[in-house]
């Protein structure tokens, strides 16, 4: 199940350009001039959309990791019980 998960998101990797409208007309303005800006404004825009997944990501590994229980002993009565 990880690895499809894994597969999935490596394999629906695509080139966005997340820019807001302003900066599309800037960036595409100066690229018209030979300015070559707008890899290093698209990189730096999805670092800046990544970092709090990232964050939560690692902030859910710490506590899973901190608060899950080791050796639990389930006590289940041996009498039969009826769900309807």
């Amino acid at each position: 199940m990880i690895l499809f998960t894994v597969y999935l998101l490596a394999g629906g990797v695509a080139t966005v350009s997340a820019q807001c409208a302003m900066c599309t007309a800037t960036v595409e303005s100066n690229a018209k001039n030979g300015n070559t800006t707008t890899k290093g404004l698209n990189n730096g825009i999805m670092y800046l959309l990544a970092a709090p997944y990232i964050a939560v990501m690692i902030v859910g590994v710490i506590w899973y990791k901190k608060y899950r229980r080791k050796n639990v002993d389930l006590v289940m009565r041996d009498e039969r019980f009826n769900l309807n």
